[in-house]
């Protein structure tokens, strides 16, 4: 491999020649051997920085033209268009596990749109820290950068996943109507409901999940960019905190604002604790229907069997035929991990010292990696599971007028204690409700038959 020499304050480092990177970004992919390769720096950060270095560019030129010439802006807006595109990912190396406030990060984005707005223009104009990096500060370009990628993802990743499988639910509910079967609490039988009706308790979890997450996405339009190093707003023009706001909003479509006060953006990850809070609700709603689901298709013969699900692959190396419920348990797998990445990003939130938060490349890693799945894993639950859900009419009859709770339609009628002594007479002797019941001499035959009709207790 060729070698080109690069220096930073510190003095000449090696640089690969085939990389736009410089001297900060080699320090640290030397001085961070952990999780090379596995664990860099989430896709979405380095689009942020392509988002938030255009916008810096935008603001400075706008603000003090002298500096941020417009031949400047032009080599920047360019190689920043190439960043958001992912057309430099390769270029962007660095781990989770480096310094807390994300400093190597923010130079590997300068270092990069540097060197690649120098090659676009045939000349070396350009300077990382005074013109990609100015009136900035990694302070308040990381989690300027955390809060436009999670804005991205909650927006147009997540939240669209979660409506696709609404709307599946919306079609089973119309498909279903009418269908009555057996209720269950506790694991174990209760009074009648229609299939449409459990459906639709699926269906609304998800939409409340939905209303939640957007009313937790507003306060992260918030931007901590213009506090430079320690919100006071150092070596910033005038008024760049709210034009770069608004050059990022004109950028990403979305309503983005400056943060009211710097001292806390800088420090606080509140607001992405509040909005993982809300990703965690969902995966706990997803865990439970991927359970209800799997519950009702499980058998095929010696289970409740009251669905059935589409048949995707062999579910076992040793029993032929088998075939198991394999996308409910990535999506309850998917589940654990959120809940488990929900402890990290608070954590890490609890973190701020004085001025700066310095765990938050480990917040925004677990946060995203959180949104990533849930999306990934509803869209996939959607397409191969969901969408094929069939109900087994036959099976849900069976169970339903198996049911000794059916007996609480008797209460009007015969009260609670008698009811419940049919019940168990039922249970005991293997009989039906109607054979209990007139056994007991609290109906008669007829009278029973005039009352009981478990496709009206719904």
């Amino acid at each position: 491999m060729d070698y080109r020499i690069e220096h930073d304050s510190m003095g000449e480092v090696k640089v690969p020649c085939d990389r736009y990177w410089a001297a900060q970004t080699q320090r640290s992919h030397e001085n961070f051997e952990i999780g090379v390769g596995i664990e860099t720096m989430p896709r979405e950060i380095v689009h942020a920085f392509g988002i938030l270095k255009k916008a810096a560019a935008m603001a400075n030129n706008a603000l003090k033209p002298e500096k941020m010439t417009d031949e400047k802006l032009g080599a920047i807006s360019a190689a920043c268009d190439e960043v958001m595109a992912f057309k430099l990912i390769d270029h962007f190396p660095l781990v989770v596990w480096q310094t807390g406030s994300g400093t190597q990060s923010n130079m590997n984005s300068n270092e990069v749109i540097a060197n690649r707005g120098n090659e676009i223009l045939g000349k070396k104009l350009l300077h990382p820290n005074d013109d990609v990096n100015m009136s900035q500060s990694s302070n308040d370009t990381f989690p300027t950068a955390m809060h436009i990628a999670a804005v991205l993802v909650l927006e147009d990743k997540l939240i669209p996943a979660v409506e696709t499988l609404i709307e599946t639910f919306k079609r089973l509910e119309a498909e279903n109507e009418g269908i009555v079967k057996s209720g269950r609490t506790h694991l174990q039988d209760a009074t009648p409901i229609t299939f449409s009706q459990e459906i639709s308790g699926w269906r609304s979890s998800l939409e409340r999940d939905v209303e939640l997450i957007r009313l937790a996405v507003t306060p992260l339009h918030e931007l901590a960019l213009g506090g430079t190093a320690v919100g006071t707003g150092l070596n910033t023009p005038k008024g760049f905190d709210t034009t770069v706001a608004e050059k990022v909003s004109e950028i990403t479509g979305k309503p983005f604002v400056t943060a009211g006060n710097k001292f806390h953006a800088l420090t606080s990850k509140d607001e992405l604790v509040f909005a993982h809070g809300a990703i965690k609700a969902l995966a706990a709603d997803m865990m439970k229907i991927a359970n209800d689901v799997r519950w009702l298709a499980s058998g095929p013969r010696d289970g409740l069997g009251e669905i059935f699900i589409p048949e995707n692959e062999p579910g076992s190396s040793i029993m032929p035929g088998k075939v198991n419920p394999t996308q409910c348990e990535a999506v309850t797998m998917v589940a654990v991990q959120v809940m488990g990445n929900d402890v990290a990003v608070s954590m890490a939130a609890s973190q701020g010292n004085f001025e700066l938060n310095v765990f938050m490349p480990v917040c925004i890693y677990n946060f995203l990696q959180s949104a990533r799945l849930m999306a990934e894993a509803i869209l996939s639950f959607n397409k191969n599971c969901a969408v094929g859900i069939k109900a087994n009419k036959e099976k849900m009859h069976h169970n339903l007028h198996n049911s000794l709770m059916l007996v609480t339609a008797l209460n009007p009628y015969i009260g609670y204690e008698n009811a419940a002594k049919t019940a168990k007479k039922a249970f005991k002797d293997n009989i039906s409700l109607k054979e209990a019941c007139v056994e007991l001499g609290f109906l008669t035959a007829e009278r029973f038959d005039e009352i009981f009709h478990p496709e009206e207790m719904v």
